[in-house]
């Protein structure tokens, strides 16, 4: 007896792995139809930044905790502004990173030095519970380039969305599932 292995498969074997490989690669194709199922006939749950008059509402009423509502930030937008009222309260005691300065009651936005004068702020998501103070502020105060949306890699796409029932604006509808963002534009300021 030899201890090499015996590399020769037969027919039936080799079948036999074919068959098997077939079966996981259709279980994988139903899963894959189930996961599209999700998006209810092919719609999404999304934010009409035109429409969002930055209730609040997001984050407490959506059925995840934290809310699948995040802050996005169009940059293309952004004044890149040393004093930011997204990142600022409206009447800061000093302009430093300070908490007791800062819009966010989570810390979410992060605020680089880029040169005199410009700063650049971005969005930890994982901190983010959607409550729109700092977009209120930016839109409030400067040139509105924070919005809500609402993040599908979170959202369970609920049959009646609990925010979108809460929401005061109606600004929170069905999109097609092959565009899902509405992306903020300066016309709607």
């Amino acid at each position: 007896m030899s201890d090499q292995p015996d590399n020769n498969i037969t027919r039936r074997a080799f079948l036999g792995h074919g068959v098997r490989g077939l079966a996981v690669l259709a279980a994988g194709g139903v899963l894959g139809k189930l996961a599209l199922a999700k998006t209810h006939g092919g719609t999404v749950w999304q934010i009409d930044p035109a429409k969002c008059i930055k209730c609040e509402q997001c984050a407490v009423n959506c059925v995840l905790e934290p809310s699948a509502v995040k802050v996005v930030h169009a940059f293309a937008m952004c004044g890149y502004c040393e004093l930011c009222f997204g990142f600022f309260e409206s009447q800061p005691n000093s302009l430093n990173t300070g908490a007791e300065n800062q819009m966010c009651p989570t810390g979410a936005i992060k605020r680089t030095f880029v040169e005199d004068p410009y700063y650049q702020y971005t969005i930890d998501e994982s901190l983010c519970i959607g409550c729109a103070k700092c977009v209120k502020g930016c839109t409030s105060f400067g040139n509105g380039s924070l919005f809500l949306q609402i993040r599908h890699d979170r959202c369970v796409n609920c049959n009646q969305c609990a925010i979108a029932s809460a929401c005061p604006a109606q600004a929170i509808s069905r999109v097609p599932a092959e565009s899902p963002y509405l992306i903020k534009s300066r016309k709607e300021g």
